[in-house]
């Protein structure tokens, strides 16, 4: 019997398992299908900080998540996996962190080519830089092992390495992103590897992203909106208004779906900012915004997405941020990331669905 069988028929998954473990299951990174990586980073926030706690946050939530999916077969048996958050890579982040504010309130008083200035968005830019670098080099070894790859961040610039190092490996495929921003804007605040610039950046830096499509969109600038354009049909956006308008005046959120899906090529790489949730699922994200995609929403999109047959071939989920006294974001999150973890599984062919429902 293998390490990996022995584990599962010692596990009882109804009962309490290993609190230190993500959902506290029993598995390690060699005998996990799927290894999620934590990146604590949020150097570039805009609003309101607390991000770079979003993995811990998650994984303090996930021991509270039932196990059990009926619509799965065994989901827990594929086995899921996350790495120690590097301790060195938060600390970065906060140092990082205050010297962005010192730069934006530089920004803000015209400042932002004085000495200091220059000296800071260089150091602000380098570090950044070195994070997607980080992401990419340790995104390719858990590949490279044959795992399943998920990131957990951080705010919304932490994924771009994951998808560079899935890029490598998949010759074309298509980007959904759950989202209450489009994320367009170029080096925002003058730094590069901005939050608010992650979309624009896998657009230009990852030529095997044939499509991207964003759903939820609510919040954006008309610069933004004339990005979205000129990308022509390498860009699709379900703007909630329009979403909303269409559910309001009688269309079904499944007839929704399938037009989401259609614009979606076979291989999908999904990006999901929790904000694209409504603010009470998830209050204590940096920047909230009225309206959103309720929970259940959601979980129908991508499990009909996964059903349409699309192979999901790696995800983040970002800006999570925990609250004061309570568990509620990471709650949320860490239910998203679970149901994330096992329709990859089964678009892989790694789980099953139970075709008895």
């Amino acid at each position: 019997m293998s390490k990996k069988n022995q584990i599962i028929k010692n596990f009882d998954p109804n009962g309490l398992g290993n609190i230190d473990h993500i959902f506290a299951l029993p598995f390690d990174k060699e005998n996990a299908d799927l290894i999620l990586l934590p990146v604590p980073w949020e150097v570039t926030v805009s609003y309101e900080a607390g991000t770079a706690k979003g993995p811990e946050h998650i994984k303090n939530a996930s021991v509270q998540v039932d196990l059990y999916q009926k619509d799965i077969i065994d989901a827990w048996k594929m086995g899921i996996h996350m790495l120690p958050i590097h301790e060195d890579l938060f600390s970065k982040s906060e140092e990082n962190r205050t010297k962005a504010e010192q730069y934006i309130s530089l920004l803000e008083e015209g400042k932002e080519d004085s000495e200091e200035g220059s000296d800071l968005s260089k150091a602000i830019n380098t570090a950044c830089t070195e994070m997607v670098e980080w992401v990419k080099k340790e995104s390719l070894e858990i590949l490279k092992k044959g795992k399943l790859l998920g990131i957990v961040g951080g705010d919304h610039s932490t994924p771009l390495g994951a998808v560079h190092a899935l890029a490598s490996q998949n010759e074309s495929f298509g980007v959904l992103q759950l989202d209450a921003h489009m994320d367009f804007r170029k080096a925002y605040e003058n730094f590069t590897y901005s939050h608010a610039s992650i979309s624009y950046n896998m657009l230009q830096e990852v030529p095997q992203i044939e499509k991207l499509v964003q759903v939820g969109i609510r919040d954006f600038c008309e610069e933004e909106v004339k990005f979205a354009e000129s990308q022509g049909d390498r860009v699709s956006v379900f703007y909630d208004e329009d979403i909303k308008v269409g559910m309001f005046e009688g269309e079904s959120w499944t007839i929704i779906c399938d037009r989401i899906i259609k614009e979606l090529p076979d291989k999908v790489y999904i990006s999901f900012d929790i904000d694209g949730l409504r603010p009470e699922l998830c209050p204590n994200t940096g920047t909230p915004v009225p309206g959103g995609l309720s929970y259940s929403e959601v979980i129908y999109l991508l499990t009909k997405l996964v059903k349409n047959g699309k192979k999901i071939i790696g995800f983040d989920l970002n800006e999570v941020a925990p609250g004061e006294n309570t568990d509620w974001n990471g709650n949320v999150g860490a239910r998203i990331l679970y149901r994330l973890c096992n329709l990859m599984g089964v678009s892989q062919g790694r789980l099953e669905w139970d075709e008895s429902l």
